[in-house]
């Protein structure tokens, strides 16, 4: 499995990554193993207000569908348009294949780096 060093990870499974004055945001390569082939990625609108925490948008799976949470309180300023046509992508390239970009209002509490997420889900 693989956990990149250089991200922060929720205890929901997505991972985060700073990106100048933005956060980028996908699931992590357990979570899409434990998913299975996508086949949709609902995205969040731009300009969407969020909360901490709050439901942002989900993935569907041929298994299940699940949803992808806040890290922080913000506003979405970016989605990854390439999953309307290529959901499978987040399966090939978890960490490369991100969902939404977010501005935060604040600094995320409460993220696992890469030795607290591989415990979590071990």
């Amino acid at each position: 499995m693989n956990i990149p060093a250089d991200l922060k990870y929720t205890e929901h499974d997505e991972w985060i990554r700073t990106d100048g004055e933005h956060l980028v945001v996908g699931i992590t390569d357990y979570a899409q193993d434990q998913l299975g082939e996508l086949v949709h990625v609902e995205l969040p609108e731009v300009g969407a207000q969020v909360s901490a925490g709050q439901e942002v948008c989900e993935v569907e799976s041929v298994k299940a569908v699940a949803e992808i949470y806040a890290p922080v309180a913000g506003t979405v300023v970016a989605v990854n348009t390439d999953l309307d046509t290529s959901p499978e992508s987040i399966n090939s390239d978890p960490y490369g294949s991100w969902i939404y970009r977010i501005a935060a209002d604040g600094e995320p509490e409460g993220l696992l780096d890469a030795q607290g997420y591989a415990a979590k889900v071990s």
